[in-house]
């Protein structure tokens, strides 16, 4: 009974400790899933419920209507993207010529990782090697248009990632970017955006040139970085989605996966700032010669004391100190070698003259020490240190100088820096010490809809289905843990009340079963009734407890007397062929001191 009732323990306990994980699970996943759309709720509920019912998800490369885009490339249809990449045949001039051509390998494949073989990417093949290629808008995007810019694409690491880049740069429309051939590190940009990597230094780029409106001159402006680390892209070689959105009222946010992870405004959240300041400081000013910013002075009035000695030293020999007895004076404390011996290719005009490497003189090592003795040094009691008047406050303090204020010549303020220059082109230059990396579904859009419309029909489906392929259950609790750290507490609650039910139902037994056992065992040697079996058990088992007082009594009584319980060869050999013959339950005996047990074994 306590083997079926450990057994309900330790069941109980696994289904409280599933029960914990899957409710935990449950919520961890429902807060995972919410989206930052304003829509996104309900397109993940549309979603989990086509999983649950079953859809087979299906990938068809996604519908292009040029009316809709600004640009659009899914890279399935080969051969129509092959004519709409142009490889640039530029040089760099500002390094080595044996390294300053863009001679990277682009192609046009399935990911490493197939999902649907029509699916198809641009690969950046080769790796340490500059590369650069460009494709034509269908039709050029005009930021006086007063409608959002969208950029999104994905970018899937299939070799993760050390060094390297894998942004994008829409091209400024002008004479420079008319022959996208020689496209190149100073081609002009008006938007560089995604990510970046080397060693520790993890980016996203969102970098705009603003064009001052009144010399004319163009500065790059820097988003501020965004507050959370975002290496998981680098790593885990998975399709990552990164989107821009770039708007009128000059606020920007910036997606992954569609998730906001930087936002903010052109005007506040660049470096440099896009206005100048209004005044500056006047370079012509200087700082008087008798300006005194000193706040805290020496004391003018202190005076040194007479007994102030500033050579003293902080310690000094202790002059009480007695060398030990037994001291080896003329002993070293390292003496050469004895059973070294010279390299035979030891070469005496290159190598200098050999000499055996020095050991410990072992003359003493029983002795207190060796060499001239030295008496320990102690603290100094007449050590002060340096004097030094105390300080006390500047009467002539005239505060920290600053030069004077002008009015900034060079002052500008442009309220709409989002009317940047038009964009004619896209293009990726990068320099990667990793190869393999795909870019997919690459578009530029006026319409946030339509760009979330086109990440449901290409990037979505395909991380669902990724997701449920690799839907396991130690992967989701790899995942809720990392998420959610409480999970490892509720599972190590689990464990160590699975492993304490697991002890006691192994060794523990309750002190009453113990007391009757021992009981039943003292009152069969007593008496010569013989002692029937447990009328509830099933004809074949008996209760772990019953055949351990058995085994004991009989133990004992055949230790008291063997041969009573012996039985002879002939009667061995009639018993098994007995059972052999028979197919019925055999009745056997078991013999015990003073009493006979008969009991029913049923034939295997």
């Amino acid at each position: 009974m306590q083997k079926f009732a450990c057994r309900g323990q330790t069941a109980l306990a696994l289904l409280i400790a599933c029960c914990l994980v899957l409710g935990t699970t449950t919520v961890a996943g429902a807060d995972a899933e919410i989206d930052d759309f304003d829509d996104g709720i309900v397109e993940d509920v549309q979603e989990e419920s086509a999983d649950v019912a079953g859809e087979e998800l299906v990938y068809e490369s996604p519908v292009i209507e040029p009316r809709k885009f600004h640009f659009a490339d899914h890279f399935d249809d080969v051969e129509a993207s092959r004519k709409q990449w142009v490889h640039s045949q530029a040089k760099k001039d500002d390094i080595a010529e044996e390294i300053a051509k863009y001679d990277g390998i682009w192609n046009w494949e399935s990911p490493q990782r197939i999902v649907w073989p029509k699916d198809k990417g641009l690969v950046l093949k080769s790796k340490a090697k500059h590369a650069a290629i460009s494709s034509r808008l269908i039709k050029q995007f005009d930021f006086k248009s007063k409608k959002p810019l969208v950029v999104q694409y994905e970018v899937t690491m299939q070799e993760g990632q050390e060094c390297g880049g894998s942004y994008i740069k829409l091209l400024s429309a002008g004479k420079e970017t008319d022959d996208l051939t020689t496209f190149n590190d100073k081609t002009p940009y008006t938007i560089m955006f995604g990510p970046d990597k080397c060693g520790n230094d993890v980016k996203m780029h969102f970098i705009f040139r603003h064009v001052n409106p009144i010399n004319g001159t163009i500065t790059e402006k820097h988003c501020n970085k965004p507050k959370n680390r975002l290496e998981e892209p680098f790593k885990d070689k998975l399709p990552h989605l990164y989107q821009l959105v770039v708007r009128p009222d000059n606020s920007f946010e910036i997606r992954l996966d569609h998730k906001i992870i930087n936002e903010g405004s052109l005007l506040t959240d660049f470096k440099p700032a896009v206005n100048p300041p209004a005044e500056i400081d006047d370079p012509a000013d200087q700082k008087p010669a008798d300006w005194d910013e000193r706040e805290k002075i020496p004391d003018p009035s202190s005076q040194k004391p007479d007994d102030w000695n500033d050579d003293a030293l902080p310690q000094i020999p202790d002059v009480t100190a007695v060398m030990p007895d037994g001291w080896l004076e003329d002993e070293p404390d390292m003496i050469a070698d004895p059973t070294a011996e010279k390299p035979e290719d030891w070469d005496t005009e290159i190598d200098g003259e050999w000499e055996a490497p020095l050991v410990d003189n072992p003359a003493c090592e029983k002795a207190p020490g060796c060499g001239k003795w030295q008496a320990p040094h102690i603290p100094n009691p007449e050590y002060k240190g340096k004097w030094r008047a105390p300080m006390i406050e500047n009467p002539n303090y005239q505060g920290k100088w600053a030069p004077r204020k002008i009015a900034n010549p060079d002052f500008f303020e442009d309220l709409m820096p989002f009317q940047m220059t038009p964009i004619s082109a896209v293009g990726l230059e990068l320099w990667s010490m990793s190869n393999e990396i795909l870019f997919d579904n690459l578009i530029i859009t006026d319409d946030v809809d339509v760009a979330r419309d086109f990440a449901a029909n290409s990037f979505d489906i395909k991380r669902r289905y990724i997701d449920k392929e690799s839907d396991s259950f130690v992967n989701k609790v790899l995942e809720l843990a990392k998420s959610h750290p409480t999970v490892w507490g509720i599972g190590l609650v689990a464990f160590v009340a699975l492993t304490v039910i697991g002890v006691y139902c192994k060794f523990g037994k309750p002190k009453s079963q113990d007391s009757a056992a021992s009981a039943a065992a003292a009152q069969a040697k007593k008496t010569d009734e013989p002692q029937p079996d447990d009328e509830n058990e099933p004809a074949g088992e008996e209760d772990e407890s019953e055949e351990d007082s058995s085994a004991q009594v009989a133990g004992e009584s055949s230790s008291s007397s063997p041969k009573k319980n012996k039985k002879s060869d002939l009667d061995n050999k009639e018993q098994a062929k007995q059972e052999e013959n028979s197919d019925e339950p055999t009745q056997t005996e078991e013999s015990t001191t003073k009493s006979t047990r008969k009991r029913t074994v049923r034939k295997d």
